[in-house]
């Protein structure tokens, strides 16, 4: 690493000639592809745009010009380039580097970069506040074209073209989100083309016309909106962005930092919003990424030498939550005709590959567009199928509104399955499925149910598609289960019922979901490390509706009560606890663990629980709190 190892941050980059870009280039791959064979992480999309990510330090004076990436797994590279390279081997640990950019860690990271879609207008709101400000920054959205397709970024390109600013978009076109990319953007960029020649014809025109003031405000606008006539009359096309007034540049090679170099210093003094269109490669510089990007989008641990990736040992191990849905939803359709799939952008991730390889006539890839992907099922769920609507809890989010307004008031039967529910990992604070229990309960007409093994979700399944079921939600987390065989009969839940695991006389345990196999252990150890101990286990499996039952032998038999679950404390299954019983008329002491009300950040799932206080030892503490002799005192503490 001759050259990277001598620069700290861009301003060390920007003392190099140009001729010596590709070698930091190549340097900077290597460094990544290094980092990522022992330190699992993002990598083709960051392998992608390595060209880029120099070529725009390089150029712009960062960080007081704003550089804003969506999404932010494709920042490595910049990472590096900020700062961060001795520290990059902590990436995504336990209070090491954040997964994603954050301001919070640098100041060149200028924006939340966990979802996608949302650079332009966070771009645009920058732009528009250093016109007020009298502020001398340039601001520069990067965009991939799976990212385009989700709403926000068109609202906005609708108002990037309203308001005055000299916003620069990159659109990186590389044909990927994860999956492939889908859906009417990606048609229309594979077929829109303009001319090298007219391109640099048009250069050196702007040039000329910005040096005699025939390119500022009103000026500019007509003589864009002439250009934009006159090219579409001679090349027979039409560019959705030059309709928007954002001129467009482009295509161009994303991968010659010499071009991409000169490009960007033309674009650089342009007022008005503009859009510079690169075609680059996933895994660029890497065949084995470059064949099958989707693999090697997040590929784990591998061999840099001979591209073999290091499996997990799987043998004898639980499969994954996400392949049990996929493979019971195939199992379904098969048995109903009506079942449908539906997921924004995630086939891979969430499964639904195993049904779309199957019946690819039955299922859905929208894009980047959860909300669409909700409304979308509520059509078809209006006129007699039956969705299964897969969307990972924490961009369900996104698609609040559409839940409430085109799903819940008709009542629409739309399985909405929320995958990677709870702490997921490394990812951290805008991946966690933290909120959706707390978000979805006060909605009506919503089934909220969360399975405990993989046998539960099954039957979970099974039921949801039952007739009259109306909108069901079922959560569940990422990561493997418990069984391991997880195959078993499909059979109907009756809805809003849980279970009495186990009895007990001194307390009873409350869980919802996965992590009541959790707290079975820290119940069996409290029992063992404690004679005569009794503690009861219920696991209540709906959230919505409540069992009523089992909570009347709750507060009929209990006086002490510890709650736990995998979502925000605040407002969740433990405040619907509380908001029963009070409604009662009971008054049993209870302790509620859940997360807390704060952002969790990155780490293994095993540390966060330890973190929030919902493992094995922090139940366990629960349960001798909630039956020493003098816990009153402590238990008001554990409420605060």
């Amino acid at each position: 690493m001759d050259l990277l190892s001598h620069i700290q941050y861009p301003a060390d980059l920007r003392r190099l000639p140009e001729y010596k870009l590709p070698q930091v280039c190549d340097e900077l791959r290597r460094d990544i592809l290094n980092e990522l064979s022992v330190n699992p992480g993002h990598l083709a999309s960051s392998l992608g745009v390595v060209e880029l990510t120099v070529a725009l330090h390089y150029v712009y004076n960062t960080p007081e010009d704003r550089i804003v990436w969506d999404v932010g797994h494709q920042a490595y590279g910049h990472k590096i380039l900020t700062g961060r390279r001795e520290s990059f081997c902590t990436n995504r640990k336990l209070h090491g580097i954040m997964p994603f950019p954050s301001p919070k860690e640098s100041e060149y990271d200028t924006f939340v970069c966990g979802h996608a879609s949302n650079s332009i207008s966070a771009a645009l709101g920058m732009a528009v506040a250093e016109k007020q400000t009298g502020a001398e920054r340039k601001v520069v959205a990067v965009i991939g074209d799976g990212a385009m397709s989700g709403g926000l970024a068109f609202e906005g390109l609708n108002n990037v073209s309203s308001m005055p600013n000299d916003v620069l978009i990159i659109l990186n076109d590389n044909n990927m989100s994860i999956d492939r990319s889908v859906g009417g953007m990606k048609q229309y960029l594979i077929g829109l083309n303009t001319n090298k020649t007219y391109n640099a014809l048009r250069f050196k025109l702007s040039r000329w016309l910005r040096s005699r003031g025939y390119l500022e405000d009103d000026r500019r606008k007509g003589l864009i909106r002439l250009g934009n006539a006159l090219k579409s009359a001679f090349s027979h096309q039409q560019n959705i962005f030059e309709g928007l007034d954002i001129r467009y540049f482009g295509p161009f090679d994303g991968h010659n930092v010499v071009e991409l170099v000169r490009i960007l210093r033309q674009l650089k003094g342009m007022s008005g919003p503009k859009l510079l269109h690169l075609h680059t490669t996933k895994g660029k510089g890497y065949r084995p990424a470059e064949k099958a990007a989707t693999i090697w989008h997040a590929p784990g641990k591998f061999d840099v030498d001979t591209g073999k990736r290091i499996p997990d040992d799987d043998e004898g191990k639980p499969a994954k939550y996400q392949d049990v849905f996929g493979n019971t939803l195939l199992e379904l359709a098969r048995q109903n005709p009506r079942i449908v799939g539906v997921t924004p952008a995630m086939p891979t991730g969430c499964s639904m590959s195993i049904m779309m390889e199957a019946m690819p006539e039955r299922t859905f890839d929208v894009g980047i567009a959860e909300g669409h992907a909700v409304t979308f099922s509520g059509g078809m769920a209006k006129e007699g199928l039956q969705p299964f609507c897969n969307i990972y809890s924490a961009f369900a989010q996104r698609a609040y509104d559409n839940i409430i307004h085109d799903v819940a008031i008709l009542g629409l039967p739309v399985v909405l399955c929320l995958d990677r529910a709870g702490l997921v990992g490394p990812d951290g604070p805008t991946h966690h499925g933290a909120f959706d229990m707390a978000a979805l309960r006060p909605i009506p007409n919503l089934t909220i149910a969360s399975p405990m093994n993989e046998h539960e979700l099954r039957r979970l399944m099974y039921t949801a598609q039952m007739p009259g079921k109306g909108p069901f939600v079922i959560r569940y987390p990422r990561g493997r289960g418990v069984m391991k065989d997880w195959h078993c009969p499909l059979e109907e839940i009756p809805v809003g019922t849980g279970r009495r695991l186990k009895e007990g006389r001194d307390v009873a345990v409350l869980t919802i979901g996965p992590i009541g196999n959790t707290a079975a252990e820290a119940i069996a150890e409290a029992e063992s490390e404690r004679k005569g101990l009794s503690v009861a286990h219920y696991d209540l499996r709906f959230l919505k509706p409540m069992d009523e039952r089992l909570l009347h032998e709750v507060a009929e038999r209990f006086g002490r009560v510890v709650t736990v679950e995998d979502g925000t404390r605040a407002g969740g299954m433990g405040s619907a606890v509380l908001e029963w019983m009070a409604d009662h008329g009971f008054t049993p002491r209870i302790i509620r663990l859940g997360l807390p009300d704060s952002f969790v950040e990155h780490g293994t799932v095993e540390e966060l629980m330890q973190i929030t206080g919902i493992d094995k030892d922090a139940i366990k503490a629960a349960i001798t709190t909630a039956t020493s002799q003098d816990n009153d005192n402590n238990l008001i503490s554990q409420q605060q």
